[in-house]
């Protein structure tokens, strides 16, 4: 009797102490997600923006293989699986990356030809995909994911619902390149004399809304960092997540080929939900990105890209580039001048317009707020990060929805890139839709760093 218990004794000191040891565990795991915590407020202290080729960071997808993209005048990219496009090029005389002399600048953009007359159409998957924020235990510590109604948005928006335009009733981004190309257009006339302004040239996307995807984002990084931080509205709840680049694009992107579908990415490709002829989104919401393992270069809105695949006996083994963008959904009033829901996502489906491939050298180009000295310094065709930065130059333009008012940002038009002086663009112009965010070129010629040529 004795024995036994002592035996019943030592199970339940046993027990006591493993309730002990998890509940110790337990209360370490949830001080180190606290850890994580900070303040919505301090949002409106930082600047959200997109990825930018100045910045210097990786695109993942892009550099799991190089794959050199040559443009010819008036012909699409050869020996490329892809999304269908059609190249050109125009004359200035400016300085490459390495500061050399260059005067004739190719570039390649999705569609057709202005000059064709030929429309587009281009499918538009939707992929949404709920981020999972791990604590140092494993499980499952915050969620952040588009829900029904920030999917329903996304499919109602300007992005494929028409809109009236100064130059005509359309998609925004279809709009946008019909103003940027207006001088190239032929119109076409009624028996009356009037103008036909929406006949001949568009390129349309058609939405499709694919399967879901989920990524787990880990406590610390690779190297022992922290992968992420959470932000809190004042009554304390989650609003924001902010995930470390690197383990991002580790995440959302397959790394090898042939690949599994354990990534977002890889998932819809092999289930075909995304192809090479598509424009794809994977859409996110109130998830944004910090770099260099520092929450103060924080915060990444959205990137475009293009995931490159080898070739395959069906497609005649061409290389594949599924044309792509990671774009955040944001909640209203977390960021200051007006970014707010579809402001990510339309900055990055128009710079997909202009620089699908993301090899569009311009040259080099200065945008600055002329009230806070923010600014851009770039040599590339991204038609977003110019205006992204005019803080007090209206970078971001409101369209009436249903039921919802969408902020969607200004863009910067081809003639700006080109330093075309005057505008041939629609009414004269160097922006859209809000033609008066752009009133003039980047001075010019200049030399890398936008420093004054001699």
């Amino acid at each position: 009797m004795l024995r036994r218990m002592l035996r019943k004794v030592c199970t339940l000191v046993g027990l006591a102490t493993l309730l002990v040891a998890a509940s110790t565990l337990t209360a370490f795991a949830q001080q180190a997600i606290q850890s994580r915590k900070l303040q919505a407020s301090t949002l409106r202290t930082m600047k959200p923006s997109t990825l930018h080729s100045s910045q210097n960071l990786k695109r993942y997808g892009t550099t799991k293989n190089s794959v050199g993209l040559k443009t010819a005048e008036s012909s699409s990219i050869p020996g490329i699986d892809s999304i269908v496009n059609w190249s050109d090029q125009f004359n200035y005389a400016g300085y490459d990356g390495n500061g050399n002399a260059q005067s004739v600048w190719p570039y390649t953009m999705v569609g057709n030809p202005p000059e064709s007359g030929q429309s587009t159409s281009i499918k538009a998957p939707i992929v949404p995909v709920t981020v999972e924020l791990l604590g140092p235990d494993g499980s499952v510590a915050l969620t952040f994911g588009p829900d029904g109604n920030v999917v329903n948005n996304a499919l109602s928006s300007p992005e494929f619902e028409p809109f009236i335009y100064t130059n005509g009733i359309g998609q925004f981004n279809d709009q946008m390149m019909r103003a940027a190309f207006a001088d190239r257009l032929h119109h076409h006339h009624h028996g009356d004399g009037e103008r036909d302004d929406q006949d001949g040239w568009h390129t349309i996307l058609y939405p499709k809304l694919r399967t879901g995807r989920t990524i787990q984002v880990p406590f610390l990084t690779a190297n022992g960092a922290n992968a992420w931080y959470y932000f809190v509205n004042a009554a304390g709840q989650p609003v924001l997540g902010a995930i470390d680049y690197d383990t991002f694009g580790n995440l959302l992107f397959p790394a090898t080929y042939p690949f599994d579908s354990s990534t977002p990415v890889g998932a819809a490709e092999l289930a075909g939900d995304i192809t090479t002829h598509d424009m794809s989104t994977f859409l996110f919401n109130n998830t944004v990105l910090f770099y260099g393992g520092n929450i103060k270069n924080c915060c990444i809105i959205g990137y475009h890209t293009y995931d490159y695949e080898p070739g395959i006996p069906q497609n005649g083994n061409l290389p594949r580039l599924y044309v792509l963008n990671y774009s955040s959904w944001l909640s209203p009033g977390l960021f200051l001048f007006g970014f707010e829901d579809i402001t990510p996502w339309s900055h990055e489906m128009a710079e997909t317009f202009n620089d699908p491939f993301i090899n569009n050298a311009t040259p080099w180009w200065l945008s600055v707020d002329p009230f806070t000295g923010g600014g851009n310094c770039q040599n590339n065709l991204e038609v977003g990060d110019v205006v992204e930065v005019l803080d007090s130059l209206n970078p971001v333009s409101t369209i009436p929805g249903n039921g919802l008012t969408y902020h969607p940002q200004n863009m910067a038009l081809f003639p700006w890139f080109a330093f075309e002086s005057p505008s041939p663009a629609n009414l004269g112009a160097y922006s859209f839709p809000d033609e008066t965010t752009l009133p003039s070129l980047s001075p010019g010629p200049l030399l890398p760093g936008c420093v004054a040529a001699p």
